[in-house]
């Protein structure tokens, strides 16, 4: 699946240039803001409370499901009539309102896919994930061949959204539109914490591609997006670690078994930077070759972008594995203040900084909101469980990234993905030959069972 997003941004990106991309980011960027505003962290809360023993589950379900149904119609339904307001041309308000039918499918979406991790069997999100990507991919890739432009491609997007969902649905037990009392008031203190701290999060995850527009032309936007994409989908790969793992941390933090959670939960972070600082390293060393290899080199600017951008990869390895695990153990409330504080200096920072640096700017109150609510929520969890990090495998695989590095920097490789090839070959190796993560915690990680 990832593979197949990586292909098709570059398809979308060479296919729609520097300016339609920038129309594309402005209205994706609107849309995802209002989807993590919209959030509310239902696949977590479904995952969780499925996961206790508490509660009748086809009851929490059904309920869960009608809640996020009627949420879902209300934020993206009136979206676009929202959008209506900025000052933007037509054809992005319209880009707006036909993908916003892809946000409510993904929307709903949350709850089969809380319900396939608590099931552990993420094979089947996996399947769904697939299936849209591809079709997303042919999509594209005519569309672009037939140079058709801008608005079919949104409309490409929105219906590959309906295929994933749709297939995650089938797989699904029967649902039925039903809000039980008891379990709605359940559903409500739990969710309104976590609400309010997604809620949060969209200001300093989402706020400078919602502000950036403003102050900037749609150029300077498409460069921004460019590399942003890249980044987003190392979130999702970081995303769908934890979203397997969550679900334990929960079982055995609910249960007081305290040894296997802090021994899952160790595991979380070694297997979140075994994939993330590589990822890091190899955007910041390769990222202009990288996003001339995706867009050409009417989009060589979007590397400098890329270096800033990755950075926030270690923000990020902090702030999903302990934002997850915040979750896992209740502490949502508490973290609310870790969110609110970090969204008032990220939204103070993206109007200082945005109309005077324009993209740079953007970028680095970025990196520094990332980072700060990473290493936040890492001692509020380590407050409330007495965990600490066992730093020796986390340094042998920063050890392993930087010998990557130089071998990447040293060996000049004519094409990008050969340089990606020998960086990673090389960073698998050093990984063995160091021991950082054992080849027994990897296949448990794989292989988890009920």
């Amino acid at each position: 699946g990832t593979i197949l997003g990586l292909l098709t941004v570059l398809l979308m990106v060479r296919g729609l240039g520097a300016e339609k991309f920038g129309w594309y980011t402005t209205a994706i960027g609107f849309l995802q803001f209002v989807g993590i505003l919209s959030d509310f962290g239902f696949t977590i809360t479904t995952a969780n409370m499925l996961a206790e023993p508490h509660f009748d589950k086809e009851k929490l379900l059904n309920t869960l499901f009608t809640w996020r149904l009627l949420t879902a119609a209300i934020f993206q339904g009136l979206s676009p009539l929202l959008f209506l307001l900025f000052p933007y041309p037509i054809e992005i308000k319209i880009a707006v309102a036909i993908t916003a039918i892809s946000f409510f499918a993904v929307s709903v979406g949350q709850i089969f896919t809380g319900y396939y991790q608590q099931q552990l069997k993420t094979h089947i999100i996996t399947i769904g994930e697939f299936a849209g990507r591809l079709m997303l991919l042919i999509s594209v890739f005519l569309l672009v061949k037939n140079a058709v432009g801008f608005l079919p491609i949104m409309a490409a997007i929105s219906l590959a959204s309906i295929v994933n969902i749709g297939y995650l649905y089938y797989r699904m037990p029967k649902l039925q539109l039903s809000l039980d009392r008891a379990i709605s008031q359940e559903i409500l203190t739990r969710i309104w914490p976590t609400a309010l701290c997604i809620i949060f999060n969209s200001i300093y995850l989402q706020g400078d591609r919602v502000i950036l527009p403003l102050y900037t032309n749609q150029i300077q936007v498409g460069f921004y997006g460019a590399a942003y994409r890249v980044l987003d989908i190392i979130i999702q790969i970081a995303a769908l670690v934890m979203g397997i793992m969550s679900p334990l941390l929960a079982y055995f933090y609910s249960r007081t078994q305290t040894d296997n959670f802090k021994k899952y939960l160790q595991m979380s972070f070694d297997m979140m930077a075994l994939v993330l600082i590589p990822l890091m390293v190899g955007a910041t060393v390769l990222a202009e070759p990288l996003m001339r290899f995706v867009g050409g080199n009417e989009f060589i600017g979007a590397g400098k972008i890329l270096v800033y951008l990755s950075w926030t990869i270690l923000g990020i390895c902090f702030g999903i594995v302990f934002g997850y695990t915040a979750l896992a153990i209740n502490k949502q409330r508490q973290a609310i203040w870790i969110y609110f504080i970090d969204a008032a200096l990220s939204l103070i920072g993206y109007f200082i900084f945005i109309p005077r640096y324009g993209i740079y700017g953007a970028a680095g109150v970025t990196i520094f909101s990332e980072i700060f609510a990473g290493l936040s929520l890492m001692i509020l969890v380590a407050y409330h469980t007495s965990f600490s990090i066992y730093w020796k495998s986390i340094l042998k695989i920063l050890i392993s990234a930087y010998i990557m590095y130089l071998v990447i920097s040293y060996v000049n490789l004519a094409n990008v993905l050969l340089s990606i090839t020998l960086g990673g070959i090389t960073y698998i190796l050093c990984i063995l030959l160091f021991r950082a993560v054992s080849i027994s915690t990897i296949k448990e990680v794989l292989q988890i069972k009920d």
